[in-house]
Order: C-alpha cells, then structure tokens, then sequence
C-alpha cells in the first residue's frame, strides 16, 4: 500500500477538520492537540492538518508518499540518491505521534517531499509522542541516520 500525503498549515483546525470530514466523507484516523490526520481510501490520500497560526490562509506545509516499510523507504533512498538528488534520511524519529523511517528531497520550487513508513502509532509507543511536525531546512543535505533529529 502507498499512498500520496499532502501536509496543510491551517488557522482554524477545528473548522478544516469539519471541512474535510465532510469533503472526504470519513473522519480523522488521528486526533492531537494542533494536529489531525485522515487516511482517506478513495482517492489513496492521507492528508495531514496541522494549526498554524491564527487568521493565516493555509499553506502547503509538505508533501510525502506513504510507504508500508522501511524497505520501501530504502529502495526510495537508493533511487533517489542514484538519480542524483540530494537526500535526507531520518530513521526512527519520532514525529506526527509516531515512530518513523523517512527520506527527504526537495522539488524544483524547493518544496519539501518525503518517502516514509510509520512503524509505530504513539498509542502503541506506550508514551505520548508529542512531537510537531516540521519540514527539513532548505539546502540540508545528505545526512545519515541518527545524526538529525527532525520530524516531517
């Protein structure tokens, strides 16, 4: 299974939840403080909300492609360094409320994307991840397991 991710910065979480409840016709899969994400199944989409500030239009925050394992995101790594794009790897950072494996590359218009797979829920963590998410800064480049510590 893989689906596309498409990450929106928005003012009025409540009301973008409402919206795209009703848009998508399913509701959230996850619920945090600032933070929803819904696995819709038809188009394959998940589309994660996070608050961004009050009385701001939303913005495009990322972009990714949801992966079923760390292989998958291996393979991607490997593809993608290979093409000659510079890559960012984290490996089992914790972000969006959950344990992850994850390579970045930027896009033409320096617009974030990643290729990750979630190994764990924070429910099944046995704490509360309460980490944000967050786009790589722009111009990093290749950095090799465990020496990031970023989220999305």
């Amino acid at each position: 299974m893989s689906r596309v991710q498409l990450a929106l910065r928005v003012s009025d979480l409540e009301g973008s939840v409402a919206f795209y409840a009703k848009l998508f016709g399913v509701e959230p899969a996850k619920r945090r403080p600032g933070y929803a994400n819904f696995a819709v199944e038809n188009p394959p989409l998940k589309l994660v909300l996070l608050e961004g500030e009050p009385d701001r239009p939303t913005v495009l925050d990322h972009l990714g492609v949801e992966v079923s394992s760390t292989d998958e995101v291996d393979a991607a790594t490997n593809r993608l360094t290979e093409s000659g794009l510079i890559t960012l790897e984290e490996n089992s950072t914790e972000c969006c409320y959950a344990l992850q494996d994850k390579v970045w590359v930027r896009g033409p218009g320096d617009e974030p994307w990643e290729v990750y797979t979630v190994k764990a829920d924070s429910d099944r963590l046995g704490k509360a991840v309460e980490s944000a998410c967050c786009t790589p800064a722009a111009g990093e480049g290749h950095v090799t397991a465990g020496t990031r510590g970023g989220c999305c």
